[in-house]
């Protein structure tokens, strides 16, 4: 099997086996991280609903400076946390979304523990 179509196989396996326990409500809405090659992304959902409720990226006119890093994921996780304190989230559930909890996923999640996010 090709490479490439093996590993998105195993990531799609991953990310569904995460998404089968975690459920965002309105109390506890769920954080999700995705990452590009380029940028990062981070959104506040409420699965009940189906809507985001808050989101930052890299793509953001404010954000536009950041890469693809660790001390960039820490910026971008104090970001979301401050826009949810602001939007009145103060507790999320962290949905990896298949990638390991490792390097800049883990500092997206400490820099939004670190603005004041329990999760």
């Amino acid at each position: 099997m090709n490479k490439v179509i093996d590993k998105n196989r195993k990531h799609a396996k991953r990310k569904a086996h995460i998404r089968k326990t975690l459920f965002g409500t309105a109390e506890r809405p769920r954080m999700t991280v995705f990452r590009s090659n380029l940028h990062m992304y981070v959104q506040v959902i409420d699965d009940e609903a189906g809507k985001t409720l808050v989101s930052a990226s890299t793509v953001e006119k404010e954000l536009e400076g950041l890469r693809n890093n660790v001390e960039n994921g820490a910026k971008l996780g104090e970001v979301i946390g401050r826009r949810c304190l602001d939007s009145k989230i103060e507790t999320v559930v962290f949905d990896r979304n298949g990638y390991l909890y490792h390097g800049i996923v883990k500092a997206i999640a400490d820099g939004a523990r670190k603005a004041g996010v329990k999760f």
